[in-house]
C-alpha cells in the first residue's frame, strides 16, 4: 500500500497511472471512489485509503456510481515476487472456490490453509472466499452498467446459481441493489456482449498487435490494423473475441460465447491475456535504473499472453531452433489437420486439443521424428495431467529449460522469466558490450525479455 501523501497527491492529480493501485473512501458519504474519480474532490482529513476495493468494502464503504471501482484495473504490484498468491488469485479466478472448498485449493496450491489465509489477510486485506464474492459482485455490478441482459442471467454470469444468493451478496457487499445498478444502464442491447477493459496508461498498444501480428495462426488468430482476436475454448465451450482501443484507458472487447455461466472468470482470463492488470511505471521504473534500457525502452510493453498453457507448449516445442516463420509453417499445419470448427463460425477453428495431437501420428508436421515425437509425449501428458506445469515438464525427451520458459512467460503470464537461451536475447547480447546483470531485474525479467525482444526486431 502507498504512503497516505503519495495517494494524497495522485487522488488531487487524478493521476490515471494510479488507477487501481488505491481507492479513495470518503467517511461523510460512506462512498470509495477511484483516483481518477471527476467528483468534488474531498478535503484530506475526511478520507480513509484502502489498496484494494474489496478492503473498502469490507470496511462498510460502497461504491461511488460515477467512477465505479468495479471498472478499475488491478494492482497487483506485489505479485511479481508472490508467486504463491498469484496462482491463488488465478484459480479463484478460475472458479476454484466455486468447484471446492478453501482446505482443496490451499491443497492444490501446497500449502495449509492457514497460510493461504495469512497470505490473502497480508496482501489484500481479506480472506479468499471474501475475494472471490468481491469479485463476482463487482463484475455482476459492471455487466448491470454495461449490457441490458436480464438481472437473473447476469447472475448466472457473474457465477451465482441463486437469484436470491446473488441479491443478497450485492446488497451485503457494495450496499446498493442490483435493480438500482440497472436503472443507471445507458448502453443499447445488441446481439454480441461487449464490455470495457479498463487499463492503467501506458500501453504499448501497436507494439503487442505487430507481436501477434507475425505469430498469428491462421482461422485461430486475426489482426486488424487496430484490435485482435481469437477462438477459444473454454470449460467446454467455444468461442471467440475481439478487442480494440475503446475509449480513454480502455479497450472495447467483443465476446461470442455461447454460455450463460462463467462469464465472469472468461472475462479475467482475457483480461490476464492481455496483461491488462500490469502496473508498466512501476515496472519501468525498474528496468530504467540498469544502462541498457535508460535510452532503448519500448513504454507500455504487457506481456502478449497465448490462450491455455497447452497450446504455449506447443508453440514452443514447434518453435525449438526454429524462425518464427517456421514455427508458424507448422502450426498452422497443425491447426489445419486437426483444429476443430466454430460451430457457428465454421470460417474459425479451434487450437487442437491434447487429446487431437496425442492420437494424431502428426505425419503433416515436416520435423525429424524425434520433434513429433516430443509433441506426442507433451500430448500425453497433458491428456492425462491438465494442470501440468512446466516445471514438470523436462522428463519429456525434447523438452529443455528454453521451452518451459517459453511457455511460463506466455502461457502463465509468469513476470519474472529470463530466457537466456533465447536466439533473440543471445543477439540482443552482442549488441552490449556489458554483461547484464539479470538478476537485478527480478521479479520483472519478462518484461526485460520482451524489451531485450523488441530491440532485435
Amino acid at each position: 500500500m502507498l504512503s497516505a501523501d503519495v495517494c494524497q497527491q495522485a487522488r488531487l492529480s487524478r493521476d490515471p497511472r494510479f488507477d487501481g493501485v488505491f481507492f479513495t473512501a470518503v467517511k461523510s458519504t460512506g462512498i470509495f471512489c477511484r483516483s481518477i474519480c471527476p467528483a468534488k474532490t474531498p478535503l484530506e482529513n475526511n478520507v480513509e485509503y484502502f489498496g484494494t476495493a474489496a478492503a473498502a468494502s469490507a470496511a462498510g464503504y460502497r461504491p461511488c456510481l460515477r467512477c465505479r471501482p468495479d471498472s478499475a484495473p488491478g494492482s497487483p504490484a506485489w505479485q511479481g515476487s508472490q508467486t504463491t498468491l498469484q496462482r491463488a488469485l488465478r484459480l479463484i479466478d478460475e472458479g476454484a472456490l466455486r468447484q471446492s472448498n478453501q482446505a482443496q485449493l490451499a491443497d492444490r496450491l501446497g500449502i495449509s490453509e492457514r497460510y493461504l489465509r495469512q497470505l490473502f489477510k497480508q496482501h489484500l486485506g481479506i480472506a479468499p472466499k471474501q475475494y472471490a464474492l468481491h469479485q463476482q459482485v463487482l463484475f455482476a455490478k459492471k455487466l448491470l452498467h454495461e449490457t441490458h441482459f436480464p438481472i437473473h442471467q447476469i447472475a448466472l454470469m457473474a457465477g451465482f446459481h441463486s437469484i436470491r444468493r446473488f441479491n443478497d451478496a450485492f446488497v451485503k457487499q457494495l450496499q446498493l441493489s442490483p435493480s438500482r445498478i440497472r436503472r443507471n444502464a445507458t448502453q443499447p442491447p445488441d446481439g454480441l456482449l461487449t464490455l470495457e477493459l479498463s487499463y492503467r496508461p501506458p500501453l504499448a498498444w501497436q507494439s503487442l498487435l505487430a507481436f501477434w501480428q507475425a505469430r498469428a495462426l491462421d482461422q485461430v488468430e486475426w489482426c486488424t490494423a487496430t484490435g485482435y482476436g481469437r477462438s477459444f475454448d473454454w470449460q467446454g465451450h467455444a468461442g471467440s473475441f475481439y478487442v480494440e482501443p475503446g475509449t480513454s484507458n480502455q479497450l472495447r472487447l467483443q465476446l461470442h460465447y455461447p454460455a450463460a455461466t462463467e462469464i465472469w472468470s472468461l472475462v479475467r482470463h482475457i483480461r490476464r491475456l492481455l496483461d491488462l492488470d500490469a502496473d508498466c511505471t512501476l515496472i519501468e521504473q525498474q528496468l530504467r535504473q540498469h544502462p541498457w534500457f535508460k535510452q532503448q525502452l519500448v513504454t507500455g510493453l504487457r506481456i502478449p499472453g497465448i490462450w491455455s498453457l497447452w497450446e504455449a507448449g506447443v508453440r514452443a516445442i514447434l518453435g525449438q531452433q526454429v524462425s518464427i516463420t517456421a514455427a508458424r509453417t507448422h502450426l498452422n499445419r497443425l491447426v489445419a489437420a486437426l483444429g476443430e470448427p466454430l460451430p457457428q463460425q465454421p470460417e474459425k477453428r479451434l487450437f487442437p486439443t491434447a487429446e487431437a495431437v496425442a492420437t494424431s501420428d502428426l505425419q503433416m508436421l515436416k520435423l525429424p521424428q524425434a520433434r513429433r515425437q516430443t509433441l506426442h509425449d507433451f500430448a500425453s501428458l497433458m491428456r492425462q495431467q491438465p494442470d501440468s506445469p512446466p516445471e514438470q515438464w523436462s522428463a519429456i525427451k525434447g523438452i529443455g529449460p528454453w521451452t518451459c520458459s517459453y511457455a511460463s512467460l506466455r502461457g502463465q503470464q509468469n513476470t519474472d522469466i529470463w530466457l537466456a537461451g533465447d536466439l533473440g536475447i543471445k543477439k540482443a547480447l552482442q549488441q552490449h558490450d556489458d554483461n547484464l546483470n539479470h538478476q537485478h531485474l527480478a521479479p520483472w525479467r519478462s518484461y526485460a525479455t520482451l524489451q531485450l525482444w523488441f530491440q532485435t526486431a
